[in-house]
């Protein structure tokens, strides 16, 4: 039995910690907390990349972890069932740590693959609300929280800046993050040095970014030298816009009452096209018979002034033209085929 003894304890020791490590790596990789803790609730606009399991942090000491998140309506609205939505996070704490009613939580990365955390921060004085620890399960409301930096929107408002240099420099520059990242190659100098060569690139541009930025200056001091006129020309095209609004109604009944006359028009013309087609071809007869007599027509409008002034001195004694007879003559058949050729001078002065 003696001679068991050593190897048994050697073997319950060994077992021991050996349970031991493999609680402690297991409580490692499960992101568990020792000791006791109180749970507490935080809403944020975005929790997007916060994971179960993820680190809850104090001036970056880790204290607890998030326990579970899920979509809920903003609390606080007037209209519950209408109110936007948000993500409710709950997290444990050590209870050797409490927070208090003035904290604010924070989502930041926690790594350059994008796993994140979240920090409690004790923040300044917030007025109307008295400082004093949070109850377990109390919430911290959205007004004391603040989202993680979204990465693709900081990328993106570079695209402007990336889109006029040189794409191979961005290539090489971007080559040298993944190589970096992966540990597949590279060094962190080398990504120093492709930054310094696109701070460079950049620098070369100053001349155009400088002359951009002046440009830039004299519109917007052209636009405050006129800000009045700007002004009074959008308040008259507001208000001539709010005038056709008002007269809508009018306009529409117009543009209906331009429709019924112009197919009135076309109606009116349709039945007045064969009358019409026959007028010009009439009219086309007449100016051919005007045509065939213009000598005669010459003649007649070269003596018109003459006629028109003998009868003006005939008619220059009221409403009436007097005539004087000055000879009369003729032929009278009677009875009997008998022929008479009276004739009969009257001289007067008048006729001399």
């Amino acid at each position: 039995m003696r001679g068991l003894a050593a190897p048994l304890v050697k073997l319950i020791t060994f077992l021991v910690v050996t349970s031991l490590a493999t609680y402690v790596l297991a409580a490692t990789i499960t992101n568990s907390s020792f000791g006791k803790t109180i749970s507490y609730y935080a809403i944020f606009h975005d929790s997007t990349g916060l994971l179960v399991g993820d680190d809850v942090r104090v001036s970056g000491v880790r204290v607890g972890s998030i326990q579970a998140i899920k979509l809920v309506r903003q609390p606080g609205t007037p209209n519950p069932a209408t109110a936007p939505f948000a993500a409710q996070v709950k997290f444990s704490v050590s209870a050797s740590r409490p927070i208090t009613t003035w904290v604010r939580a924070t989502l930041r990365f926690r790594n350059l693959v994008g796993q994140r955390y979240l920090a409690i921060e004790q923040g300044s004085e917030i007025p109307g609300v008295a400082e004093q620890n949070l109850k377990p399960k109390d919430t911290i409301p959205i007004s004391q929280t603040t989202d993680a930096l979204d990465l693709s929107t900081l990328f993106a408002g570079f695209k402007p800046l990336f889109s006029g240099l040189d794409p191979g420099e961005i290539n090489n520059l971007s080559l040298q993050i993944i190589q970096t990242l992966q540990g597949e190659g590279g060094t962190v100098e080398a990504l120093l040095q492709q930054t310094a060569q696109l701070t460079s690139a950049i620098a070369d541009k100053d001349k155009v970014i400088g002359d951009l930025v002046d440009n830039l200056s004299s519109v917007l001091d052209t636009l405050g030298q006129r800000d009045q006129k700007l002004s009074d020309l959008i308040v008259q095209l507001q208000r001539w816009v709010s005038g056709l609004a008002g007269d809508r109604k009018t306009i529409g009944n117009s543009i209906t009452g331009i429709n019924d006359l112009a197919a009135s028009t076309t109606g009116l013309l349709q039945k007045v096209r064969g009358p019409l087609k026959q007028d010009v071809i009439d009219l086309t007869g007449l100016a051919a018979t005007l045509n065939a007599g213009s000598s005669t027509i010459d003649g007649v409008l070269q003596r018109l002034p003459t006629k028109v002034a003998t009868l003006t001195r005939t008619a220059t004694y009221g409403s009436w033209f007097n005539f004087y007879t000055c000879s009369l003559g003729g032929t009278v058949t009677l009875p009997g085929n008998l022929k008479v050729n009276p004739s009969l001078p009257l001289p007067a002065a008048r006729c001399g």
